[in-house]
């Protein structure tokens, strides 16, 4: 059953909040104001009045949420960005206590219901490659990004970036893992601010995947555009895109729908390196409790690059032509190497083979910058990130990319890679 519902009150809760500054502040939440559509499942269905043994309370859609904060004796917008942060903390801690898939369970009979309780029923594991075009937010230099990601908004289940200084279009390239308790409504939530030292960090933009969009065992590659709001979706300006590479493992999917390390098993990028036993879950007889037991796999080979061609770059030089060549560096060893320079071309080719040793290739990636030479340094013209979750799992690919930070460019690319695969019990 499900039922809107409105509740009003007037309580008097009074926080004690710790600041940075190491201040302790007495804060006062009042008037609080809640309408939301509420579910009620009575379960299980028995023969002896009421006819059902329990009843689960959930939140099923929140539509409104108002209350007000005064600090005791102070006033609390005279710390900049307070206000905004508490608001923000309380909505969330309120809503995921009683948001679906979180319900109460209320026994009405005797009986054992704790297979009415929520509890995990797969693990979501995220990389968050990079994001572009990001707003700037300072009034010198640029904007210090940062990203949490989220599946339920609590400060123990919020995944939290390193801090990339002074970039419009950071790269972080980190690997996060998420329970999941119901893959149907929940979702990924990843929102990127821009540091503010003491201060509280200013939102840039967010946005979130819906858990029912990924076909277990498969990774899904996208970008995403950022947003203001997640729930008022009336903002057209351009706030930048998130790139992200996603994989839904469930529970037993080793055993109800077939191993998704075995080679039978038509995977996609993690998966083709993980072999059968290397990542393994199960739940504990608490079922709110998830025990690991995994062996961490480092991935090593040689990545070869061909660097093909390169199609309508941005013109440079004032004769209108550019002298480009092209760098390829892996992040996390700092290997690099550099193409010939093509001069007086914007359509240049090279046809030139570069091999890279990969020590750990889950974690690391290629970034393909185009350079104009010029007699006294050189000009950024563009680049391309690449993570070789897609080259691991096909083995070899030839492709198209364009150029980031650029008015025009593709880069012509294949990619070959030659595995070894090490197993480390972690």
């Amino acid at each position: 059953m499900e039922l809107e519902m409105n509740w009003d009150g007037n309580p008097s809760i009074i926080l004690d909040i710790k600041t940075r500054l190491g201040v302790s502040l007495p804060v006062q939440v009042k008037d609080i104001g809640f309408t939301g559509v509420f579910r009620l499942i009575f379960k299980p269905l028995v023969a002896e009045f009421p006819c059902f043994g329990a009843v689960c309370c959930s939140l099923r859609q929140k539509k409104k949420m108002d209350f007000k904060l005064k600090v005791v004796g102070g006033d609390i917008s005279a710390i900049p960005g307070l206000d905004d942060a508490i608001q923000e903390t309380i909505q969330n801690a309120v809503e995921d206590s009683i948001t679906w898939p979180v319900r109460k369970v209320v026994p009405i009979l005797p009986g054992d219901y704790s297979d009415l309780e929520l509890k995990p029923v797969g693990i979501l594991e995220v990389k968050l490659v990079q994001a572009k075009d990001l707003t700037n937010k300072d009034l010198i230099g640029k904007s210090d990004p940062f990203a949490k990601l989220y599946i339920r908004p609590l400060p123990d289940k919020t995944k939290t970036t390193k801090i990339i200084n002074n970039d419009l279009n950071p790269i972080w390239n980190e690997h996060f893992e998420f329970v999941v308790e119901d893959a149907t409504t929940q979702h990924l939530v990843v929102k990127i601010y821009d540091d503010e030292g003491i201060q509280a960090a200013e939102l840039l933009g967010c946005a979130q995947v819906k858990l029912n969009e990924l076909e277990p065992g498969k990774v899904k590659d996208l970008w995403l555009k950022l947003v203001k709001d997640l729930e008022v979706q009336r903002d057209n300006k351009n706030r930048g895109q998130v790139h992200l590479e996603l994989l839904y493992r469930p529970f037993g999917m080793e055993n109800g729908l077939g191993n998704s390390f075995a080679s039978s098993f038509s995977m996609t990028s993690l998966e083709k390196v993980l072999k059968n036993g290397a990542n393994s879950m199960e739940i504990t007889g608490n079922v709110n409790e998830v025990t690991k037991k995994r062996r961490e796999v480092i991935v090593r080979g040689v990545l070869s690059i061909t660097v093909i061609s390169a199609e309508d770059l941005p013109v440079v030089d004032l004769m209108g032509k550019a002298d480009p060549f092209v760098t390829l560096t892996m992040k996390k060893s700092e290997m690099r190497n550099k193409t010939r320079v093509v001069n007086n071309n914007l359509n240049p080719v090279w046809n030139q083979t570069f091999d890279f040793v990969v020590e750990d290739g889950l974690h690391d990636m290629l970034i393909v910058e185009v350079w104009d030479h010029d007699t006294f340094g050189k000009d950024y013209m563009g680049r391309c990130i690449l993570t070789l979750t897609r080259v691991i799992l096909e083995g070899e690919y030839k492709d198209c990319f364009q150029l980031d930070e650029a008015k025009s460019g593709r880069l012509n690319l294949h990619l070959k890679w030659s595995p070894q695969h090490i197993y480390r019990d972690s």
